[in-house]
């Protein structure tokens, strides 16, 4: 069976970055925006559901992102029932990816980890960057703007506290720097709870 390795990191931390570092060592991935995008698409497990919970939100066969957004913003307690459909359809996608690994670590690249409460996990590595760090990365994409991203960083659990939930930290100040410590949680997970 595959060693679980939760990933996850507030907006702007460097989670997509580190991701790509532990594929590089030759872990598996699953990433949940992946998975999201999946049952959205065209054919999708989602689209039905949402379409008879809030028909606006299906263009072309697909549910959309933005128009989504716009509803939540309209009316908050959406986010709760499109969040029942989602889950639950994302949670197969991974328990699909999982029971089909040969990989001897697969990490599972959830942004709201600890928002969720996820389970089933046997680590979690959490990144983080200086806050600053985090809002210029941000800012920089130039897909959002100061308001939304502080409207996101609010919605998620402080850096801080996901640092001590978290079984390993990685810091991603530098791309040589996290590329060490994916290197340094490998041979930990490999050496101390894999091959025990």
């Amino acid at each position: 069976m595959t060693f679980r390795l939760g990933l996850t990191g507030s907006i702007g931390m460097g989670k997509s970055t580190t991701a790509r570092l532990f594929v590089e060592a030759g872990c598996a991935l699953w990433d949940a925006d992946a998975a999201v995008h999946r049952v959205y698409a065209r054919g999708g497990a989602a689209v039905a559901p949402i379409a008879a919970l809030c028909p606006e939100a299906v263009i072309n066969g697909e549910v959309s992102r933005a128009r989504l957004k716009e509803i939540i913003a309209c009316d908050p307690a959406a986010l709760g029932q499109i969040e029942a459909i989602v889950h639950p359809l994302v949670a197969e996608d991974r328990a699909a990816f999982l029971a089909a690994q040969t990989a001897d670590i697969t990490v599972l690249d959830i942004p709201l980890l600890y928002e969720t409460d996820m389970t089933g996990l046997d680590a979690v590595v959490v990144v983080t960057a200086p806050a600053e760090e985090q809002r210029a990365r941000v800012l920089a994409r130039g897909t959002m703007s100061e308001a939304d991203f502080e409207t996101i960083q609010a919605r998620q659990i402080p850096d801080a506290e996901k640092r001590r939930r978290a079984d390993y930290v990685i810091e991603t100040d530098t791309l040589e720097h996290a590329r060490e410590q994916v290197q340094a949680v490998l041979a930990d997970i490999r050496g101390r709870r894999i091959n025990a």
